[in-house]
Formats: structure tokens, sequence, C-alpha cells
């Protein structure tokens, strides 16, 4: 298995975490960088929140993409327009590419997801030259992210079902501080910098944070398909009212963390 991540629908996905992503990619490439000419490799482009924004700089002269769904990959191409960019579905811990094929390789809120985080650095790596950049970025699932613990501490207290899935969202692979940057010092990454981004994440009211989450889509919602009727009702409930927290359903907004981690390729 090449990705741990639970995707139904591209416009599922987009709720869920591609309009939050789109936020995230400016601060992304700026800590990234990018310099005029150069050929970038988005690994595990998703919808194309990275992509996209890499295209903003008129400098650059190739973008390719990849990703392992098949149903990010056509959303992706159906959004492109940019002769520079190439889409394609390929496995992060076997990138389809020779060897110092691109100066830079990043990955926007990937690694997390891929159960063989430090093969897929490492694949980066491979395919970077000599002074290239490899760079990614992951949510802090543990201690930045209060808009999603909102749910699972709620879910947790309400089942060990709960609980166990709890223990599987927040020690995903990647998300322990120093933990990126062990990885990209062990793959033989030099040079090797980590930081947090933060952004904030803006709901209009509770549907608009639960309706991708009770379709399916991600890991939380992969958890509320294995429930019956009556528990899916009841979680909901639950999740509703942290939502609300006593005041009337509306506008909330919570402030997220990822950890961002740059190494040069020696």
């Amino acid at each position: 298995m090449t990705s741990s991540f639970t995707v139904h629908a591209a416009s599922g996905y987009e709720q869920l975490m591609g309009r939050w992503s789109r936020r995230l990619a400016p601060k992304f490439v700026d800590f990234a960088g990018v310099g005029g000419g150069e050929k970038i490799l988005d690994v595990g482009c998703g919808t194309g929140s990275l992509t996209f924004e890499l295209a903003k700089s008129a400098a650059l002269a190739e973008i390719q993409a990849i990703d392992f769904s098949a149903v990010f990959v056509a959303a992706a191409k159906e959004r492109n327009t940019d002769p520079r960019i190439t889409i394609s579905q390929a496995d992060a811990t076997a990138l389809p590419f020779a060897d110092d094929a691109f100066d830079r390789a990043l990955a926007l809120l990937v690694l997390h997801f891929v159960p063989e985080a430090g093969k897929a650095v490492a694949e980066m790596r491979r395919v970077v030259r000599p002074g290239g950049v490899v760079s990614a970025v992951v949510w802090d699932h543990l201690g930045g992210m209060p808009g999603m613990r909102m749910m699972i501490d709620t879910v947790a207290a309400l089942s060990e079902g709960g609980r166990q899935m709890r223990n599987r969202y927040c020690f995903q692979p990647m998300m322990q501080p120093g933990e990126m940057k062990r990885t990209f010092v062990e793959q033989g990454l030099a040079d090797v910098t980590e930081t947090e981004l933060m952004i904030r994440m803006d709901y209009e009211n509770f549907d608009d944070y639960w309706a991708p989450i009770g379709a399916g889509e991600g890991p939380l919602g992969k958890y509320m398909t294995t429930l019956d009727g009556a528990e899916r009702t009841r979680v909901e409930a639950a999740v509703r009212d942290a939502y609300e927290a006593g005041r009337p359903d509306g506008p909330r907004s919570f402030a997220n963390v990822a950890w961002a981690c740059r190494g040069i390729v020696p």
C-alpha cells in the first residue's frame, strides 16, 4: 500500500482539505524556494494546490506532478491549462524519473500518508540534481490541528474504536517535532532546516465542517464509514455540540500548524 489517504471524490477532498492546502501552498513555496528556469517535481499533487501555485511563477521551465490516486490525477488534469505542467499517476516510493532530473522536489501534505515515508524522501533525493532542494510539509495532527482534534477527541470519548482512531491519526509518519528533519538527514540530505507554517481554517457553519467527513472523505471520514447508522447519528450530534460549544451554529475559525522541512542534495 502506497497511500493511507481515503478519497472518494475530488469535490469532497476540496471541501475537506483542498481549500486549506491552497492557503498553505504559497507559504510552502516561499519556504522551499524556486529559481528561474528550474524543473520542479510535485510529489503527491492531489487536486493541484501546489502544482498551480508553482505555475504562478513565470520563471519556471517545467512542472511535473504525480499522485497515487487516479481520482486526483483526473481532477488536476481537468484544471490544467499550462503547457509547462505534466500530471501523471505514480508512486511516491518509486518515482518514474531519471536520477538528477529536477532542480527541486516538493511534497505538500503527502508524506504522513505514505507508509514508507523515508523511501519517498530517498526517491525525491534521487531525482533531484546535486545542489538541488528536497522539501516537504505535513500537518501537526497531534498538537497543531484543533479543528480536527475537536472531532477525534469527541469520538475517542465515545468508544474504544474512537480511541484507536485517535492514536492512528495523531501519530502518523513525519508528524512529531524533529521527525521529518531526522528522516531528511538519514536519507543523506544536507543543510536540513525544519520550521512551522500556520494557516487558519474558516468554516461557514457546522455543515460546512462536517459534510466531507460525513461523506467518508479522508481518515476521519473513513472512520465514519465503519459505524452503523445509530452510532453515526450519535457521533455527528456529539461533534456538532463540540463545534457549536454552547453558541448558535455559524462561522468558526481554527488555527492550523504544519511542519515544513528543506534539505540540499549533496
